[in-house]
C-alpha cells in the first residue's frame, strides 16, 4: 500500500515539473506530432501549398493610378441624344451655374481648364457646358467605347484638381437672352420665349442656342445652335418646326428663323461638302 502511495506521489510531481526541453531527436518528432495533430486537419490547410493567397493589397488597384491610392468616389451617367456624334455626361454636381458655354474648337477652349482637357483627348471636336451637364461631341471615326474612359478621366480629374471652371470670370456665362431697357417688346418678348420656354427643352438634348438678332424689316430671328444640336442631323427640323413656329405663334412680328455660323464652322462646313 505504501508503495503504491509514492508511486502515485512521484507522478503527480512529475506532472507539475515542467517539461524537458526537446534535445532528443525522438523528443523532437513526438512534439512535432503531437502539435499537428493539436491542430486539427482543418487548420493545415491554412499553411502551404493549401494556403489562400493573401489579401490584394490595396494600394495595387488600378486606380491608384489616379490620385496616389485613394479611390474615387465620383459617379458619372451618361446619356445619349438625337446626335449620335454627341454625348452628356452627368457629373453629379454643378457645372454652370448661369447659363450655359459652348466650345466649338479647341482654341476656344483656351479659357477654360476642363474644356482644354476634353479637347486634348483624341477624337473630340467640341464641348459644351450646360448646368448640370458636359456634352462632348466627337468625331465619325472614333468610337464612344474609347473615348466615354478618357472622358470620364479628365472629368474627376478638373473636379479633384479644385480649378475653376473659367480662367477668366468674365467669360463664364453668355447673357444673350438678357432683357436690356433699350430692347423693342418684340425683341423682349422673344428673349423670354428662349429662356423659358425654348432653351430648357434644346438643353434636355445636350445642346443649347444662343439669341443672334432680330431684324424688324424682314421679321427674321437669327440663332445659333451650340453643343449636340450644332451639327445635328435634326437641328434642321428643330429649328424650323420647333423653334420658328413657336416664334411665330406668341409674336406675329417673327416671319422666319435663320441659324448663324460663325467662321469656322462654315469653313468646317464647306469643306466638309467639298468632300462630298
Amino acid at each position: 500500500m505504501a508503495r503504491r502511495r509514492l508511486l502515485a506521489l512521484a507522478f503527480q510531481l512529475l506532472r507539475r515539473a515542467p517539461a524537458p526541453p526537446a534535445t532528443q531527436p525522438w523528443r523532437r518528432a513526438t512534439l512535432r506530432f503531437l502539435s499537428s495533430a493539436a491542430s486539427g486537419p482543418l487548420d493545415r490547410l491554412k499553411t502551404p501549398p493549401f494556403a489562400r493567397p493573401g489579401a490584394r493589397n490595396p494600394a495595387s488597384s488600378p486606380w491608384d493610378r489616379f490620385g496616389g491610392g485613394q479611390k474615387r468616389t465620383m459617379f458619372i451617367q451618361t446619356q445619349s441624344t438625337p446626335n449620335p456624334q454627341s454625348l452628356m455626361f452627368y457629373p453629379g454636381k454643378p457645372v454652370m451655374e448661369v447659363g450655359s458655354s459652348d466650345f466649338p474648337n479647341a482654341r476656344t477652349a483656351r479659357t477654360s481648364p476642363l474644356a482644354k482637357a476634353l479637347f486634348a483627348i483624341d477624337g473630340v471636336t467640341r464641348v459644351f457646358f450646360g448646368s448640370d451637364f458636359v456634352t462632348v461631341t466627337k468625331s465619325e471615326e472614333t468610337s464612344w467605347d474609347y473615348l466615354k474612359p478618357e472622358v470620364f478621366a479628365a472629368i474627376m480629374d478638373f473636379y479633384s484638381s479644385g480649378q475653376p471652371l473659367f480662367l477668366d470670370s468674365n467669360t463664364a456665362a453668355a447673357m444673350d437672352t438678357t432683357i436690356h431697357e433699350d430692347d423693342s417688346e418684340i425683341v423682349a418678348m422673344i428673349k423670354e420665349l428662349l429662356e423659358t420656354r425654348i432653351r430648357p427643352a434644346v438643353q434636355d438634348d445636350g445642346g443649347d442656342i444662343e439669341y443672334r438678332g432680330f431684324d424688324p424689316d424682314t421679321g427674321i430671328v437669327k440663332l445659333k445652335m451650340q453643343g449636340a444640336c450644332s451639327g445635328c442631323p435634326s437641328s434642321s427640323v428643330t429649328l424650323k418646326s420647333g423653334i420658328e413656329n413657336m416664334l411665330m405663334h406668341y409674336v406675329p412680328e417673327v416671319k422666319a428663323v435663320e441659324q448663324e455660323l460663325d467662321g469656322d464652322e462654315e469653313a468646317e462646313l464647306a469643306g466638309a461638302g467639298q468632300m462630298e
